[in-house]
């Protein structure tokens, strides 16, 4: 079976190596957490013990997580073709209410709304992907459909 790789921007890409840095540095001390609340004794009713033990597993299983996600990591680079594609800015206007916003299209685990950062695969981002300026694009999401027309397409 062929092993599938996620669509990622290359700051997404990034952000993954730093957050495997911070883990990295912080798992000597929850290490030492560790071997110091274990060396407290009866590890069946020892409190420390057990979350200590816990913060290490979920630090780990962060890490395991994390280096797959590198793996399986496809980094795309946006063509300067008038499309939109993952990594690229859009300003998208609402036909309902006219309101104006602008998103960039990115990998799933990069998607962050308070950002204003759209995954290619939510309803908005899949109906969006491959269109260019001027497009009038059906969105059909979980709550109902909706309109919007692309009024721009950038690379930054």
């Amino acid at each position: 079976m062929e092993p599938i790789f996620n669509k990622m921007t290359s700051a997404g890409y990034h952000a993954i190596e730093k957050e495997i840095v911070e883990l990295k540095k912080a798992r000597p001390k929850k290490i030492e957490a560790l071997a110091a609340a274990a060396a407290l004794g009866d590890r069946s009713e020892n409190a420390e013990y057990t979350t200590a033990k816990q913060e290490l597993g979920r630090l780990n299983g962060r890490l395991h997580y994390l280096n797959k996600q590198l793996q399986y990591a496809n980094v795309v680079q946006p063509a300067n073709n008038g499309k939109l594609d993952i990594g690229k800015f859009v300003t998208i206007e609402f036909m309902d209410d006219h309101d104006k916003l602008t998103y960039q299209l990115v990998g799933k685990q990069e998607a962050n709304l308070d950002q204003n950062k759209i995954s290619f695969t939510s309803p908005i981002g899949k109906a969006l992907s491959n269109h260019v300026i001027g497009d009038l694009v059906n969105v059909e999401s979980p709550d109902g459909s909706y309109e919007v027309k692309i009024i721009d397409i950038s690379l930054n």
